[in-house]
């Protein structure tokens, strides 16, 4: 519980940079090209954030559920795990408006879309799944708008 609670206050943080930077970029000389920072990549930023907290909550399960010798949980554990370090660098490069985060967010599709698979298979028995199979679903539709 610790370990979500901390990424919860972590993804709060960041949307609370993401707000400040956008109001800072408000007062700044209005001959600049604004249209082009994190606020472009919002949407990506916030399903990325989603998908980090629904994966830390699925991937705390499973290892409770690996712990108690249920070893059908341990594709769905990888995939997640492999979600969360993906999520992780999609969300600080789309802040950054970053050259990569196209290339990236493709990437992450994939991830995204092999996590979706593993969890759905879970996902009528454990809310943990559910949760970040859809989290990944809207993180894949996101991925894929900027990858184009």
């Amino acid at each position: 519980m610790e370990r979500r609670d901390l990424l919860k206050t972590a993804a709060a943080a960041v949307a609370g940079a993401l707000s400040a930077s956008a109001m800072a970029a408000g007062q700044h000389d209005h001959h600049h090209d604004h249209g082009s920072g994190p606020s472009r990549n919002a949407a990506l930023i916030a399903a990325s954030a989603d998908c980090l907290k629904t994966g830390e909550a699925c991937l705390a399960h499973c290892i409770y559920l690996l712990g108690n010798g249920d070893t059908s949980m341990a594709a769905c554990a990888q995939s997640v795990n492999e979600l969360l370090a993906s999520c992780t660098a999609l969300m600080k490069l789309a802040g950054q408006d970053s050259r990569y985060a196209p290339a990236l967010a493709k990437v992450a599709a994939q991830i995204c879309e092999n996590c979706e698979k593993a969890c759905r298979k879970h996902a009528d028995h454990h809310a943990e799944c559910k949760a970040c199979a859809d989290s990944c679903a809207a993180c894949l539709k996101e991925c894929r708008k900027l990858a184009a």
